[in-house]
């Protein structure tokens, strides 16, 4: 008997991957081991997240998109890899706007055109920021611009939940620091009770930041668009940026504006870098 082919899409915004399986049609038993075993970038296809297709469950939504980080543990937002499913769903469609559906809320994407490189823009409504300690959330009540929270030359953070928690520190050179040792660290510090993505951002130009993000469960990205909106709110707050602002990350850049209404919008490229099918081994 053939054993089971599922599948796949691998997907990437500026370098910030993902495999995508569908399941609209039919579920998926994905346990944390599968879906570690599907990240593995040795022995599975390797992605920052596994993306998973569903049926929407609340009106208005044309997808379900369920988020899982590498470590196998469900993550609640993902702006570049909502940018990536809402092409999929646009072309599936013919049209130049969806709703992705996401632990954290309903997502407005849409089609803004073509990129230098020839690869399309998409644009996603990531909703309101929060920042409130609670939403974000730290351990204790403090004030979410300026966070009592340090290690080695990172200090004094700024708090935000893009629909999932991010803290950002400022520096004056972002390659300078050590972001793949002290990221970890403070990922799991116990003032986050929840973990959190860790961004060190520097001002490099009127409107212009650059920023690297350790991500919670994935770790270093070349991109991470809920970061970057974090990023651009934080930066705004601390008076060192307008409220749009482009975001430099290692694979690319992406346009940020956060809105008066307390919405904040995220543009960039999206590419498919190539479909496959999944064996049934890595799947039982």
């Amino acid at each position: 008997m053939p054993r089971l082919k599922l599948p796949f899409l691998k997907m990437h915004g500026l370098g910030n991957d993902f495999v995508v399986l569908d399941a609209r049609d039919r579920a998926l038993a994905l346990t944390p081991e599968r879906r570690r075993a599907i990240a593995d970038r040795r022995l599975g296809v390797g992605c920052d997240q596994l993306i998973v297709l569903e049926p929407p469950t609340e009106r208005g939504a044309d997808v379900f998109m369920r988020i899982y980080n590498p470590d196998g543990g469900e993550a609640g937002a993902c702006g570049n890899a909502t940018r990536c499913v809402a092409s999929v769903l646009m072309d599936e469609r013919r049209t130049e706007h969806v709703t992705v559906q996401t632990v954290a809320g309903l997502l407005d994407s849409q089609k803004a055109g073509l990129g230098s490189n020839g690869l399309p823009i998409v644009a996603v409504d990531m909703g309101p920021a929060r920042l409130d300690w609670r939403d974000i959330p730290v351990r204790e009540p403090c004030d979410t611009n300026h966070m009592p929270i340090a290690l080695g030359p990172l200090s004094d953070a700024v708090g935000t939940n893009m629909g999932n928690p991010h803290a950002t520190f400022f520096v004056d050179d972002v390659e300078a620091i050590a972001l793949a040792e002290l990221g970890p660290k403070l990922e799991r510090d116990r003032f986050f009770p929840e973990r959190a993505n860790i961004g060190v951002a520097q001002l490099i130009g009127q409107g212009r930041l650059r920023l690297r993000v350790w991500e919670r469960g994935a770790g270093l990205t070349l991109a991470c668009g809920s970061g970057a909106c974090a990023a651009v709110v934080a930066a705004n707050r601390r008076g060192l940026v307008q409220r749009r602002a482009d975001v430099t990350l290692d694979g690319g850049t992406l346009a940020i504006e956060w809105l008066r209404d307390g919405h904040v919008l995220m543009a960039g490229g999206v590419a498919l870098a190539f479909k496959g099918e999944l064996d049934g081994s890595l799947l039982s």
